[in-house]
């Protein structure tokens, strides 16, 4: 009777592809993913310039900010104001002076108790005036002074405050910046399993779409002369078991 063997494998390049994406996974996963070029300060946006300045600004508004901070806006020339001021009082007042005399001495008062009672008094009254009008400049001064403070600490708190939003989006902007160059540095240091990941899948469908090649191998039966043999030799082998055994003398 005939024997048929049946056999069944893979067409070669479908043999060499599978082989390649396995050989390409074991290498991978020997592996070390360089980490480094996706991660660190490197792709962490710092302070924008315009920060920085803000920053330098707002530490630089002390001199701005206290009981003295007016001193430096007050005029370099209110003392000259002052005495011009004073001086032109003082010859009011002498002229003042001069015109009391002359009343008296028309009226015969001239050196007499009267005359000093007068001339004390209005000696008095104008060091009074003088007094008052000098503290009155100063404090015109001073007002001056304390208004441009708080006008110069208010500006350079707005352009602080402007400096820092636009500042801000400036780093916002520089940021997502490198958050698109730190994603590219990932998707590269990946890309050798993403494309195994991706082409794997669909090579493992592609391969299973392809059935097993199947080869038959038949063995004709043995013809009547070599079954004669066969039977001839096994018979020749019974005897010489059967001598061995002293079954025939």
């Amino acid at each position: 009777m005939a024997e048929t063997i049946t056999r069944q494998y893979r067409e070669p390049f479908v043999e060499a592809a599978g082989l390649g994406v396995t050989n390409e996974g074991l290498k991978l996963l020997g592996q070390q993913i360089p980490t480094s070029t996706y991660t660190g300060n490197q792709f962490v946006q710092g302070q924008s310039a315009l920060e920085q300045q803000a920053a330098q600004a707002s530490a630089g508004l002390g001199s701005l900010v206290g009981p003295n901070a007016y001193q430096q806006f007050m005029s370099p020339y209110q003392q000259e104001v002052i005495d011009t001021s004073l001086a032109a009082m003082d010859r009011e007042q002498q002229k003042g002076l001069g015109a009391l005399r002359d009343r008296s001495y028309t009226a015969g008062a001239f050196g007499g108790g009267r005359e000093g009672a007068a001339m004390g008094e209005y000696q008095a009254s104008a060091d009074m005036a003088r007094a008052m009008q000098e503290a009155q400049l100063r404090q015109q001064g001073f007002q001056s002074a304390q208004a441009q403070a708080t006008q110069q600490l208010a500006a350079q708190q707005g352009l602080g405050t402007y400096q820092s939003q636009l500042g801000g989006v400036e780093r916002q902007l520089g940021q997502a910046d490198l958050s698109a160059q730190q994603e590219a540095a990932r998707e590269a240091a990946f890309a050798d399993y993403t494309r195994l990941g991706l082409v794997g899948p669909q090579l493992t469908s592609v391969i299973g779409g392809f059935p097993a090649a199947t080869q038959s191998q038949s063995t004709p039966p043995p013809s009547t002369t070599q079954q004669l043999l066969g039977l001839g030799i096994g018979g020749i082998g019974l005897a010489g078991a059967a001598k061995g055994l002293g079954m025939f003398g």
